[in-house]
């Protein structure tokens, strides 16, 4: 039980810094106007955190439907993030 508790440990730790790196990314671009745009990064932090919480949904023993919500959310921002870089590449942007 034990190492349960350490593993969600772990992953809330991660969840935090990644929540952490992606408010510090924003921050520096909204106080310089120098770094990566929200918009180059977002969607794919979003898909990132997304997996994070099916793990942890699965390591805490929730419901199979909570871990399905959670990975669909990933896969849902991941296909966003593609077609919007596809659709930018055919534009030569």
């Amino acid at each position: 039980m034990t190492d349960l508790w350490q593993i969600r440990w772990l992953l809330d730790a991660v969840i935090v810094f990644t929540v952490l790196e992606g408010v510090g990314l924003w921050l520096y671009h909204r106080l310089t106007g120098q770094g990566l745009a929200p918009a180059e990064y977002a969607l794919k932090m979003l898909s990132g955190l997304c997996l994070k919480q099916a793990v942890r949904a699965a390591v805490s023993g929730l419901a199979w439907p909570w871990v399905a919500v959670c990975l669909s959310a990933s896969g849902l921002a991941h296909g966003w993030d593609m077609s919007r870089r596809w659709r930018r590449q055919r534009l030569g942007a």
